[in-house]
């Protein structure tokens, strides 16, 4: 049975994302975790007054939090027939990225599945910039960020942008070819670049590659390198419609050493499909 942790903040794009993940993997047999992470900024803030105000705010973050995760569940279980899902709702007083970093080991998690825009409204407030955050400090679980206001339907074609500069393990690719082979879906294999002259460790990379998608729908283009990675990339999954964008997100990739370019966090924010982030391995 597969994991899947689903964080909210009980806004629009949480919702959307416990959507997504519930059609995405609706022949699968999974276990959703819902989890609310309430960190009690406003304790901080208030500063030296008293333990007795700063309690009573405290206790009603806990409240709030389990009354909501208890509207999701019955929601849920009145709207969602699917005998291969159950649900568990969770509630924790920390940050999102230490609940989630906590349960991701705890609970044997396979996948976190979280929205790129929170309660706010605001791109990079809340669960945006708590997305990042997760982004940064799991590197071996697998994460979807799932964009405000998608509407997943099916999925066909996969974008996996490289620039064969690393040999991906195994494991890293595994989530990606799972989710290809349960969908019967096209991996697109993009090769971001100026110019697409290929040096031996490339050469050797490409071959690897080949061999760890060996089995799955595949196919290998080349992208010209215009304005930014991220844009390329962006407008690469427009022209395609594609349905999913698919990145390891190890440290210091090549396109960030040549031209410092944040190349994972601009993705993150502004993608315009759901974004899955493989797992690093070490």
């Amino acid at each position: 049975m597969k994991k899947i942790l689903l964080p909210t903040d009980f806004s629009d794009n949480a919702w959307n994302a416990i959507f997504t993940a519930l059609k995405l993997y609706t022949d699968v047999k999974c276990k959703f975790i819902i989890l609310h992470a309430y960190e009690p900024k406003a304790m901080n803030m208030l500063g030296q007054k008293s333990q007795q105000r700063l309690g009573v705010i405290y206790d009603s973050l806990a409240q709030y939090s389990a009354q909501e995760l208890e509207k999701i569940a019955t929601y849920l279980s009145k709207n969602h027939n699917n005998q291969n899902h159950s649900f568990e709702t969770i509630s924790r007083s920390d940050t999102l990225e230490g609940a989630v970093k906590e349960l991701v080991s705890a609970s044997d998690i396979d996948l976190v599945v979280m929205g790129t825009q929170g309660a706010t409204g605001a791109k990079e407030i809340f669960m945006g910039s708590n997305t990042v955050n997760v982004l940064k400090q799991l590197k071996n679980i697998s994460i979807l960020a799932v964009p405000k206001d998608y509407n997943f339907q099916k999925l066909r074609t996969l974008v996996f942008p490289t620039d064969y500069t690393r040999k991906y393990e195994k494991m890293e690719l595994l989530p990606m070819v799972e989710l290809t082979k349960l969908w019967n879906a096209t991996i697109k294999v993009i090769h971001v670049a100026v110019e697409f002259k290929l040096n031996d460790t490339q050469k050797t990379n490409i071959k690897i590659l080949e061999e760890r998608l060996a089995g799955s729908n595949y196919s290998l283009h080349e992208l010209v390198f215009e304005a930014s990675i991220a844009h390329s990339v962006e407008q690469y999954v427009a022209e395609t419609r594609a349905d999913l964008l698919t990145m390891v997100r190890y440290q210091h990739s090549f396109w960030e050493r040549i031209i410092e370019e944040p190349v994972i966090k601009k993705i993150a924010f502004h993608s315009i499909v759901p974004v899955l982030f493989l797992p690093e391995q070490s």
